[in-house]
């Protein structure tokens, strides 16, 4: 009911979105005579926030058309290398008719990054994707929001995840390098420790960043309201059936629009400011803040309902009975082993100030992964980075990218 209700809520409120919007470009356009009256930046202002705050967020495109590789621009093409229902697999394929260039992409290092299925789209990595193509070939999951997956396609367990990112690995090769990032470093431990029981090549490194492997090391309060509620809370409160207007009617989901609201529960000043920060910008005439406002909110508004069985089997799983760490999960009955894993070089990457990650969280992987060479297990702890940093904007492109370069290349060899 309380999904059926949000859409009625979303259908009446579209009219005032446009309504607003079309209202800041009347106060704002230069042949508008309204752009002349008293207070008329204000007015525009204060519309173009109203539309923003109304608006419903599409899934932004990933919008990465080149990069420069040593200082040679080369175009990017997005391609689906592999269809799953709850997931699509991408490849972002370089091309240029520079042969020097060319000659080089083909020997550099393959990285599959696995996006978080935690609320967001996997465009949120659109910046880590950014970097890593500029000395790597790149794929990324993209992860299909359960809203529009036909009920037909069955649910979509944590165990399902698992052996996606297993046949992921198998389709690029074990030359590849792993990198995840927040959620799933626990299903993508799993997927390699389950190959590497089984006697299957595992890739050649794994690289795992601000994650929850073990989440009883400085909780945050995502760890303690999943800690201090019980599963049947979680069931009864938060899980809901898709209403008609959707392919996947009558399919159980944690609907993104209370992710969202729990998003912004937890900094709830931070946001108000940099709306009120918006505004002002807008009234000075800042575009370029204004813009990267827009470019930050476009994604983070952005959300994507979960399966209710994956959300439940994760609450459950990683944040109740630490299953990972106790040594008692089984995947389709095989039990997770990370020690067997001794091929597969582990780096784990955490920031100072994550809120959603504590900190040790991630580094806890290093003790469950003793089959590895200590050598092969470097930890880089970025100073002064909250959760996001560590994997976008300046922090991501000047500190911990470096790291991630120069240990996939020393394995590469």
């Amino acid at each position: 009911m309380l999904y059926l209700l949000y859409e009625t809520q979303r259908a009446l409120i579209s009219p005032f979105a446009e309504f607003a919007n079309a209202s800041a470009k009347l106060y704002r356009h230069p042949l508008s005579p309204f752009t002349h009256v008293p207070l008329a930046d204000r007015t525009a202002a204060g519309f173009d926030l109203m539309h923003r705050i109304l608006k419903e967020y599409e899934k932004p495109e990933f919008g990465i058309t080149s990069v420069k590789v040593d200082g040679v621009e080369v175009a990017v093409q997005e391609q689906v290398a592999v269809s799953k229902p709850f997931c699509q697999l991408k490849r972002f394929k370089r091309f240029t008719d520079n042969v020097e260039a060319l000659a080089k992409m083909k020997r550099q290092p393959t990285v599959l990054v696995v996006a978080p299925l935690s609320g967001h789209h996997a465009t949120l990595l659109r910046d880590t994707v950014g970097m890593l193509l500029t000395g790597h070939k790149v794929y990324i999951t993209d992860w299909v929001d359960a809203r529009m997956v036909p009920v037909s396609e069955g649910p979509f367990h944590l165990d399902d995840y698992v052996e996606y990112v297993q046949e992921f690995i198998r389709h690029i090769g074990p030359h590849v390098h792993v990198m995840s990032v927040c959620q799933p470093t626990v299903p993508v431990l799993a997927a390699i420790s389950l190959m590497a029981s089984r006697g299957e090549q595992t890739p050649r490194t794994m690289t795992m960043m601000g994650g929850p492997i073990d989440a009883r090391k400085s909780p945050t309060a995502v760890n303690n309201l999943a800690m201090t509620r019980s599963y049947e809370w979680f069931e009864s409160n938060l899980i809901y059936r898709v209403p008609p207007n959707y392919p996947g009617a009558g399919r159980r989901v944690y609907p993104g629009f209370l992710q969202y609201i729990g998003f912004v529960a937890m900094n709830p000043d931070r946001h108000l400011s940099s709306h009120y920060d918006y505004f002002l910008d807008l009234v000075r005439g800042d575009e370029e803040s204004a813009e990267a406002h827009r470019r930050f909110y476009d994604e983070y508004n952005a959300v994507l309902d979960m399966p209710a069985e994956y959300y439940l089997d994760t609450i459950k799983t990683v944040f109740q009975d630490f299953a990972l760490v106790n040594g008692t999960w089984r995947v389709r009955g095989e039990l997770v082993r990370p020690q067997d894993i001794k091929t597969t070089a582990l780096l784990t990457i955490e920031g100072e100030l994550d809120d959603i990650s504590g900190a040790g969280q991630t580094r806890a992987a290093h003790d469950l992964c003793t089959g590895i060479p200590k050598k092969e297990q470097p930890h880089y702890t970025v100073e002064g980075a909250g959760h996001y940093g560590i994997f976008s904007g300046r922090r991501w492109r000047e500190k911990v990218y470096p790291v991630v370069r120069e240990f996939i290349a020393r394995h590469e060899k």
